[in-house]
């Protein structure tokens, strides 16, 4: 028998944790030399629980791979979407096979990294969501909100997985996906469906946002907002349009002027703290990424980074001189034009601590704004869409679309808001079933181009895994 390669292990937890919150006095005194702690320590209380938790989230902001800056954490992943879009124009850099659109074969980086560091946080929060259930001394409503929270990220890590390994939902909800394990497994799964993914993901969130309330200990943690939105997400990828919205509106408040901050766009798009974020990966001193934190490491040009992260001259063009995120800077690297590294971004500044913004206020808000519009309510989604875009640029007018136009505009607004961010572009192209051009400025295009539905939407299997699951052969990649 095979041992399969993605094997959900026990959680290891670092000693240091276990010092830092005191959760056992006999552990402290009589030390072993292992590399473990006891599930009776970890989940004995609810400091113990938190630090348990506290150890995945740092997991998720880590370095994966060592030594490969476009395998670090979610935010690689993230970012590898952002730059297989026309939005944004890459230099030769980590994500440069990315950029390129050429990175989706089974012994290629992207695909194990992507697989390998899904399956390892799934694993974790398989062990964390039983090891509370089984606890004997946690109260019932720690269980309730511990399990909620481990629920929520194991189906947004699920989320990832059908959306880097599958097509779209719309286009073929039967398609070959990769395994789900909804509980600690020491053998490999058969591959499941799109559509089985997708059923476990919403059952997770629905449960979760059913047992959370709006506190946690700060915005990495999972909460009512933040396990709608995961919900929003999942939603909007299935065309479940309605329930998208109503995620979506639940995650950011209901209330836009609340939501939202204009005055703190050009803050530089790396502190926690920032009221428009409701979910994020900080980072400290003593515990960076360093050089692995893209987008920040790759687009800020006013450090010692990457400088790599340019921006298309004509996405550019979309933005008025009045906008708050108009945060172009043109012939930085000299003034010929038109070439690819004229226009660069000050969104994002770089430094060691800085925190990587994963999901905020205004991708909700323009989630409820294109629910609204596919449910037939066009007044309501264009007031809210124009309520965005005048807290963006005083000088906003309000414009007269209507149906598909309307919808297109809602679409280049996400493009707007979330540019280098999480791959919006990306998201969007792929569960809409259209494809992503390159046109302007690119320093790489003609292959590069995604057509409708193209297959270089989603990756191969890796060929590792295949090679270790027994459920999983070589006709999986066929025809991928």
């Amino acid at each position: 028998m095979k041992t399969t390669l993605i094997k959900i292990l026990r959680t290891k937890i670092i000693v240091m944790l276990i010092f830092a919150f005191g959760c056992s006095e006999d552990f402290l005194n009589d030390p072993q030399p292992t590399d473990q702690v006891s599930s009776d320590i970890i989940y004995g209380s609810r400091t113990g629980a938190n630090a348990f938790m506290a150890g995945i989230l740092r997991r998720m902001r880590g370095q994966f791979v060592a030594n490969n800056h476009d395998a670090g954490g979610l935010n690689s992943m993230l970012y590898a979407r952002t730059v297989k879009g026309n939005d944004i124009v890459q230099a030769n850099t980590w994500f440069n096979f990315d950029y390129a659109n050429d990175n989706r074969e089974p012994t290629y980086r992207r695909v194990t990294f992507s697989w390998n560091f899904s399956y390892h946080i799934i694993g974790q929060l398989n062990n964390f969501i039983a090891g509370v259930e089984a606890s004997e001394t946690l109260g019932d409503d720690d269980k309730k909100e511990l399990i909620a929270q481990g629920k929520a990220l194991r189906a947004y890590y699920y989320h990832q997985l059908v959306l880097e390994f599958s097509p779209a939902y719309s286009v073929d909800p039967n398609y070959a996906a990769p395994p789900l394990y909804l509980e600690f497994s020491p053998e490999g799964g058969p591959m499941s469906t799109v559509q089985e993914v997708y059923n476990a993901i919403i059952t997770d969130l629905t449960d979760a946002v059913g047992d959370l309330t709006d506190d946690r200990l700060d915005k990495s943690f999972v909460n009512y907002r933040v396990a709608n939105a995961f919900l929003a997400q999942a939603y909007l990828a299935m065309g479940r349009y309605e329930e998208a919205g109503a995620a979506a509106h639940e995650a950011y408040g209901g209330d836009v002027n609340a939501a939202l901050d204009a005055g703190s766009y050009d803050d530089g798009f790396n502190s926690l703290e920032n009221k428009e974020w409701i979910w994020g990966l900080p980072q400290y001193d003593d515990q960076s990424a360093y050089y692995y934190s893209a987008p920040h490491a790759h687009a800020d040009h006013y450090v010692l980074s990457y400088q790599g992260t340019y921006i298309n001259s004509d996405f550019v063009g979309l933005f008025s001189e009045t906008d708050v995120r108009n945060l172009f800077v043109a012939g930085a690297y000299g003034t010929t034009f038109p070439h690819w590294a004229h226009y660069i971004t000050t969104k994002f500044q770089f430094t060691f601590d800085a925190d990587i913004p994963v999901i905020r206020t205004p991708e909700m808000i323009l989630t409820e704004a294109e629910a609204l519009y596919r449910n037939d309510q066009e007044d309501e989604a264009h007031t809210l869409l124009y309520a965005l875009q005048v807290n963006r640029d005083p000088e906003a007018v309000k414009s007269t679309n209507t149906g598909e136009d309307l919808l297109e505009e809602i679409l280049i607004e996400r493009r707007k808001e979330l540019y280098a961010e999480c791959g919006i572009e990306w998201f969007d192209a792929k569960r809409l079933g259209r494809g992503i051009p390159r046109v302007g400025v690119h320093r790489v295009s003609g292959a590069a181009v995604l057509e409708p539905n193209d297959k270089r939407f989603f990756l191969k299997i890796p060929q590792a895994e295949i090679d270790a699951n027994e459920n999983i052969d070589e006709s999986v990649n066929a025809n991928r």
